[in-house]
């Protein structure tokens, strides 16, 4: 299991905290840190089944800075909203968390967390 997270948010540490409460095995992945790729996003987002715009963090002021939220949210600049975010990581919702099997949420509730705890339970 892999998690993407920034230590200073607070819905990070309440998904740390339910991991360890389930005693998953899990990697941290500081994404601000260590960005992911273009490819890398587009892996999440297909098992996600969003698109960038879904889980992009249009209230950073990076995004202001971008024009963000003018940006059009459809196919012909979905390759710009991913190198964005690729280049912006603050953009990026967090925390993303992958099962081992590949079920990935994003881990902001508990039914989402439940999810992916779940899946890695059953892997």
């Amino acid at each position: 299991m892999e998690i993407w997270l920034n230590p200073a948010c607070s819905k990070c540490r309440t998904a740390i905290t339910e991991l360890d409460a389930a005693d998953a095995n899990y990697t941290v992945r500081r994404y601000l840190d260590v960005p992911p790729t273009v490819a890398e996003l587009v892996a999440v987002l297909g098992r996600l089944g969003l698109e960038p715009w879904d889980i992009a963090r249009t209230g950073e002021a990076v995004a202001k800075e971008l024009n963000l939220g003018e940006l059009p949210k459809d196919a012909e600049h979905r390759d710009e909203w991913l190198r964005l975010m690729s280049e912006n990581p603050v953009l990026i919702q967090r925390p993303i968390i992958t099962a081992s099997e590949g079920t990935t949420v994003v881990g902001r509730d508990p039914e989402s967390l439940n999810r992916v705890i779940t899946a890695e339970q059953n892997a």
